[in-house]
């Protein structure tokens, strides 16, 4: 699928939801880049409505005139303001930000929900361009395309047998909704190549990753970020789990950096029936207090709630984290929060670049501000890897409280805030996870599943369900495997420790789920990963247990 950059790589690249196990390299990929992305935005305004205080009378623009004019060697004057502007935003928090006008539409668009392309999910297979599935009701649908083909030529460009990347790709897919792109394909049992032409459109990028039920009354949602069509995506879900039976909700926000605060609210609003219960606040030097409240006006009747955190999970996560916290309405399960607790605006500037300016911090309702210090900007950027150091993604002891400051939940919890949202139940990370032989093995699986899949082709059974049950991967397919990476210089020994049969077991999962994703969808994937994903067995230990949440 096309998709832009976030936490997945710039580009068109496919489209594979975070393994619900890989949590410190999605937590601390997340970490290092939260300073940049996905922030708690309130809205978006042109710099031209902001009253200037007359600081600085110009001095800057002044001083770059003259080194344009005078300066002994040849200056670039753009380039001069954008460094000034920089040094400038240095000197400020961790999330205040310039984008520069170049840059300023994709990284929008990852906000708004959606962008331009021919709606395909591919794969780079042995330097091909490989279409795992065009879009349902995308222009490449629309056009003919079909999983198993391989993309050749893009325009007058031969993209097959060459090393291209995924921005590349981009650049070249992407564009403006209403042009065309023309490119050749070959498929099998063609002998000649296939020509399209394909309208770009608008291609919606989800931000609910999946939905679907655990069990009986059990319903998972993963929300990947905070985009302006997460509301009415997460209620679609919720409509959907509702009508298949569910009466508990498990909310995923493992990963999700966050995005727009008032997504945020929305949801958090339809999960309390009571009217005007503060959900967050908003106030800064500058900025009067906001209150956030509940409208009382939920759709359905959701029973229990469990969500899921850990050190990616960020801004419009912890919003909604922490004000279910504090009225006591969910069990908070994984490990603790980013911390970031600052709010942005966007002030649009002349030449069509943007201010993302922190203007204010949020408070949960009990009115802990959860955002870590950041006087030490090394150390803030490297938090996540410290935690990791400190032992503090592996054992519950090891969590640092930053604040002292004890704040108290409806029914009387001691909280804090200071440096993100503890969870009521923790979960370790699985440190084979971040195992070098682990990650080396895990990359070759797409590539060998969708070749595995191609060279099987009846191996699509009647449903998920039988497939899950009957398919193995611990014989001949673990073995293919293993020839399939050797062949690509992977040296794989097997080992007989603990570990090794933990990575091996590992992979072998991924395979299985992987492949089931091919056969299936998405849900599939999920399905066969969460099985052994522990925070989602603890969520559902607490809501059939029917566990009530009591004061400490």
């Amino acid at each position: 699928m096309e998709q832009q950059n976030r936490k997945r790589a710039t580009g068109i690249q496919i489209w594979t939801p975070l393994l619900l196990g890989l949590a410190v390299v999605g937590g601390m990929f997340l970490g290092m880049r939260m300073n940049n992305s996905a922030p708690v935005i309130q809205r978006t305004i042109n710099a031209n409505d902001v009253p200037v205080s007359g600081v600085g009378q110009g001095r800057v623009e002044e001083i770059i005139r003259y080194v344009e004019a005078k300066y002994v060697d040849d200056t670039d004057g753009d380039e001069l303001v954008k460094k000034a502007i920089q040094s400038l935003i240095k000197e400020l928090d961790p999330h205040s930000n310039y984008i520069p006008a170049d840059e300023l539409r994709e990284i929008n668009q990852q906000l708004e929900g959606s962008f331009d392309g021919i709606g395909v999910e591919y794969m780079i297979l042995d330097d091909t361009i490989t279409v795992v599935t065009p879009l349902s009701g995308g222009p490449s649908e629309a056009a003919g395309v079909l999983s198993g083909d391989k993309i050749i030529s893009i325009e007058d460009s031969i993209v097959a047998g060459v090393k291209i990347d995924n921005l590349s790709i981009a650049s070249k897919l992407r564009g403006e909704a209403g042009t065309d792109v023309a490119i050749k394909i070959r498929r099998s049992g063609e002998k000649d190549l296939l020509d399209f032409t394909i309208t770009r459109d608008k291609i919606p990028d989800r931000s609910v990753d999946i939905s679907y039920l655990l069990e009986e009354n059990v319903g998972y949602i993963k929300v990947n970020r905070f985009s302006a069509q997460t509301y009415e995506e997460f209620m679609k879900g919720v409509e959907d789990l509702v009508n298949e039976g569910m009466k508990n909700l498990v909310i995923d926000l493992r990963h999700n950096p966050g995005g727009y605060l008032q997504e945020a609210t929305q949801m958090l609003s339809q999960l309390f029936a009571e009217k005007g219960l503060l959900l967050v606040y908003t106030e800064g030097d500058h900025v009067s207090r906001t209150d956030y409240e509940s409208t009382g006006r939920p759709f359905f009747d959701i029973e229990q709630i469990a969500v899921l955190i850990d050190e990616g999970s960020a801004s419009a996560s912890e919003i909604m984290a922490g004000a279910l916290q504090d009225h006591d309405r969910a069990w908070i399960i994984g490990r603790r929060s980013f911390g970031k607790g600052l709010v942005q605006e966007q002030y649009i500037l002349k030449d069509g670049s943007a201010l993302r300016l922190t203007v204010a911090r949020y408070y949960t309702p009990s009115g802990r501000s959860i955002q870590k210090n950041y006087d030490d900007r090394k150390g803030y950027d490297n938090d996540v890897f410290d935690r990791y150091n400190s032992g503090e993604l592996l054992s519950a002891d090891s969590i640092v409280i930053a604040d002292s400051i004890e704040y108290f939940t409806d029914l009387g919890r001691k909280v804090y805030g200071g440096g993100g949202i503890v969870p009521e139940i923790f979960v370790p990370l699985d440190t084979v996870t971040m195992d070098e032989k682990f990650l080396k093995m895990r990359s070759y699986v797409p590539q060998f599943v969708f070749r595995y899949n191609d060279k099987n082709p009846n191996l699509d059974e009647d449903n998920f369900e039988t497939f899950n049950r009957r398919f193995r991967t611990d014989g001949a397919v673990w073995q293919d495997f293993l020839a399939y990476a050797k062949e690509r210089g992977a040296e794989y020994s097997e080992g007989e420790t603990a570990k090794d049969a933990v990575i091996k077991k590992e992979l072998q999962t991924y395979i299985k789920a992987r492949l089931g994703k091919l056969l299936y969808g998405d849900e599939a994937l999920y399905k066969v990963m969460q099985g052994g994903d522990k925070a989602v067995q603890e969520a559902l230990k607490v809501l059939r247990e029917k566990r009530p949440i009591v004061a400490n």
